[in-house]
């Protein structure tokens, strides 16, 4: 939902976007062929890199550890640390960034938000400075960080991408799961269904 929007919000302000995702062995990979889906329809170049031998180093997270249940529940619930990924948005972005400044682009986008710091480290303001100042000094300040929605709720999310005309129910996916059908019960499900109602 949040990177969905985050590309319609871009194009909607004139940005040239080159869409970026990655197979890092995440258990809801499908969300990847509702990113292709939505990149062919909306015309921006995407991209998949295969991190997958990467993620297998990345274990202990219920998002890439077979042996680990997806939790349920609220994000607020100390369990939802499990869907904690080492190191994944560092990355993410420093590979999102090297492909930037390779094709000459200014500024890398990310939709981090304000629901996410409770649990997630490396999508909190304190992060996003850091790298950003690391990506700036290790690349002769080529390239910026663009984190429009670091104080956004989910809910303010959805009204903005609403506004924008994005069909959320059918071309957006967040269950952790990955299965057929959305679980509605782990974390991210909880919160796009409040985020769906609240708005």
């Amino acid at each position: 939902m949040d990177s969905t929007t985050l590309l319609y919000q871009l194009l909607e302000e004139g940005d040239e976007v080159l869409a970026i995702s990655f197979d890092y062995g995440q258990r809801h990979v499908k969300e990847l062929e509702f990113a292709a889906r939505t990149c062919e329809k909306l015309r921006v170049s995407h991209q998949v890199v295969d991190l997958s031998d990467v993620g297998r180093l990345l274990g202990g997270s219920a998002l890439t550890s077979g042996d680990i249940e997806v939790p349920h529940g609220h994000y607020e619930h100390e369990s939802m640390r499990l869907t904690v990924v080492p190191n994944r948005n560092m990355i993410m972005m420093s590979i999102a960034a090297g492909h930037a400044i390779s094709a000459g682009y200014d500024r890398v986008a990310i939709a981090v938000h304000a629901g996410d710091h409770a649990v997630y480290p490396d999508c909190r303001p304190r992060f996003i400075e850091v790298f950003e100042d690391a990506v700036l000094e290790g690349n002769y300040g080529r390239v910026t960080v663009y984190a429009p929605f670091i104080d956004m709720t989910k809910t303010g999310i959805v009204r903005l991408g609403r506004a924008l005309g994005i069909d959320y129910e059918n071309d957006t996916w967040s269950c952790y799961e990955g299965g057929e059908e959305p679980c509605g019960k782990c974390g991210t499900c909880v919160e796009r269904a409040e985020a769906l109602a609240g708005a």
